[in-house]
């Protein structure tokens, strides 16, 4: 049953991403609310980050910050953005098919050097780590979409854009 609520939520959470994603306005990828912002393509982009490190959380028993880039360049297409997303989906599918209890419940750390930011049971961390904080990016990225008047897509009911629908 454990297995089933997680794999079930990730899908949940990675199909309601994939919502947001498919509203990506090409035309605005270099476009941001504030001087401290992310543009669109960056937050998409960063969206795309946090799928591959929960791909890694099944993968490797740590996962090191200091041996990635910062930054990486913003996707400019959505076409990109969408091809990337749902092929490191199907990863993390097979991935999370693939684990018994025993490995949902093995220790996995983040790390930044010799920094230990978190040292959780993998199911956890895709819960925190990674499903959360994506939840949290792809809010700010329906904001982005409400700023330029693209409509936002409901994604636990109706959003003010398909009322009455």
């Amino acid at each position: 049953m454990v297995k089933q609520l997680i794999i079930g939520d990730a899908m949940h959470e990675l199909a309601n991403t994939r919502r947001i994603l498919e509203r990506l306005p090409e035309e605005h990828m270099t476009w941001k609310p504030h001087v401290k912002s992310m543009t669109l393509g960056g937050l998409a982009t960063h969206l795309i980050n946090l799928l591959n490190w929960q791909v890694a959380i099944f993968l490797y028993p740590e996962f090191d910050l200091s041996t990635v880039p910062l930054r990486r360049e913003p996707l400019e297409r959505r076409e990109d953005v969408l091809k990337e997303f749902d092929a490191n989906v199907i990863k993390l599918e097979k991935l999370l098919a693939e684990c018994d209890e025993k490995t949902f419940g093995e220790e996995w750390v983040l790390r930044n050097g010799d920094h230990i930011i978190l040292r959780q049971p993998r199911a956890i961390a895709l819960r925190t780590f990674g499903l959360s904080h994506m939840v949290h990016h792809r809010a700010q990225l329906g904001v982005y979409l409400r700023l330029l008047d693209i409509p936002v897509p409901g994604l636990y009911g109706p959003s003010a854009d398909e009322e009455g629908k």
